[in-house]
């Protein structure tokens, strides 16, 4: 199967890597082949060589994860079955405006990142504020508690009910975070 997918232009060489040692890597591990229109952004999967037919949506997955801003090292989780992609458009919150969705990143990046990574530590998921989108790695259960506390920041909700909305759900993620 052939599938393709578009990632934006600046977001190319984080792709490819290095002389091709992303784009290798990718191949090699998951036995398929891309093919990559640096001008354009298209990037093509082919995956009928692949001895796993499903290995086709695994990489879709981490090339479109590259394109929304995640290091290839974070997107490569995405070959484990256990691990999935969430991608949530700002826009979808607070209208097409501009200086909407420049405010509401803001809210989730935080002061020099501090938000996004208290997220991080709290839930142990992985996220990326690229453009008009807000993006999740994670398993199911840090995933749902990553969206659910992004749903409260993306809506409005006061920062410190987030963190206090992380801070009871944390039980149950297991995750030992660095003393928020």
């Amino acid at each position: 199967m052939i599938q393709s997918v578009k990632i934006p232009g600046e977001r190319i060489g984080a792709l490819i890597g290095k002389d091709g040692e992303t784009k290798d890597r990718i191949e090699k591990r998951t036995g398929t082949k891309l093919s990559i229109d640096s001008q354009e952004g298209d990037v093509q999967i082919d995956s009928t060589r692949s001895e796993d037919p499903a290995i086709g949506l695994s990489v879709l997955n981490v090339v479109t994860a590259i394109g929304r801003g995640f290091s290839p090292e974070k997107a490569m989780l995405l070959l484990d079955e256990n691990y999935m992609l969430e991608i949530l458009d700002i826009r979808d919150f607070v209208g097409k405006k501009q200086e909407h969705v420049m405010r509401v990143r803001a809210r989730v990046i935080g002061s020099h990142g501090k938000t996004r990574a208290i997220i991080e530590e709290l839930t142990g998921a992985f996220i990326s504020v690229y453009g008009n989108t807000v993006s999740v790695i994670a398993n199911s259960i840090q995933m749902n508690v990553a969206l659910r506390a992004l749903d409260m920041l993306l809506s409005g909700s006061e920062h410190a009910a987030v963190y206090q909305f992380l801070e009871k759900m944390r039980p149950q993620l297991k995750v030992d975070g660095m003393g928020f």
